[in-house]
């Protein structure tokens, strides 16, 4: 144990302002006389509150559109999928470079023939992309999006 290492813990209330001249901070309290900060609620002012003049957000044009939050599905054309065959999920589309991800939306739009039969499990699907999958042998199940593996925390 060293000198610099103790820790000391003060004995002192908080000073009580506003109880008398006396205890130090009477009258005013310690804010001053007039203007906005010595009443009461200056400190809770809005985000962008600039001193009573017109606030930097009412100032800025505003910016047109609109951007979703939502990420948008990838889109898979079914004449794409005859090179494939079996089943054929998001992680098949992926390995063929059809998509860019596994774990992103997935739909498949009708273009084209489809001769391969495969069973496809995906998020969306066209009803005639459907109907020329269940022509041609296979079938559409529609599946979540397949997550993530999550870090292990130690």
């Amino acid at each position: 144990m060293k000198y610099n290492d103790l820790t000391v813990n003060k004995n002192t209330r908080p000073t009580r302002a506003g109880r008398g001249i006396s205890a130090g901070l009477g009258k005013t309290a310690g804010r001053g006389t007039k203007g906005q900060k010595s009443r009461t609620g200056h400190r809770k002012m809005p985000a962008g509150f600039m001193g009573g003049q017109r606030a930097i957000m009412q100032a800025i044009p505003k910016l047109k559109g609109f951007k979703s939050l939502h990420a948008k599905a990838e889109v898979v054309y079914t004449d794409t999928l005859n090179t494939l065959s079996g089943d054929v999920d998001n992680f098949v589309l992926a390995e063929n470079a059809l998509i860019n991800s596994p774990f992103n939306k997935v739909k498949v739009i009708l273009r084209g023939e489809v001769t391969a039969k495969i069973n496809l499990k995906t998020q969306f699907a066209s009803k005639t992309a459907v109907a020329a999958i269940e022509k041609a042998g296979g079938k559409f199940e529609k599946v979540n999006v397949p997550q993530r593996a999550k870090k292990s925390e130690k």
